[in-house]
């Protein structure tokens, strides 16, 4: 794809970018608050969902009009996973290698606790299920 944009680019989202762009600026457990009853409203999971993927923009948006950052599918970061760094840190950059890559985000297939804001998963790069997919940001 970038090759047939010219000079965008286009790529995946660090782990950090991707939870910033999640919370919108909350600092709850979901961008919409702490009340997993309340996740059906934004979020397809294994208790609502039907067991399938279902298209973006049904459920409510985050305060920055971004839908699906919650549920429907696990979402592919750039970043290698490893365990986060003792302390304190911003805008953390991810390992340089490794064998696992970050999902965050959670899916139609987990229940509600994995769609939390700071949830995140690993799966092998190539890896293919029907519950993983990707968001693309633009770059310049």
């Amino acid at each position: 794809m970038n090759r047939k944009e010219g000079a965008q680019k286009y790529r995946l989202p660090t782990e950090a970018e991707w939870e910033y762009a999640c919370r919108a600026g909350s600092t709850t457990r979901f961008y919409f608050g702490d009340s997993e009853s309340d996740l059906g409203e934004y979020a397809w999971y294994d208790g609502n969902s039907g067991k399938k993927t279902h298209p973006v923009a049904q459920k409510r948006p985050n305060s920055w009009g971004l839908y699906d950052m919650h549920g429907n599918v696990w979402e592919w970061c750039q970043d290698w996973y490893r365990d986060y760094p003792s302390g304190s840190v911003t805008d953390p950059i991810g390992a340089s290698g490794g064998f696992l890559r970050v999902l965050r985000g959670g899916s139609w297939f987990f229940d509600a606790r994995h769609c939390r804001s700071a949830d995140r998963h690993y799966y092998t790069p190539g890896g293919r299920l029907g519950s993983m997919g990707f968001r693309l940001l633009r770059t310049f």
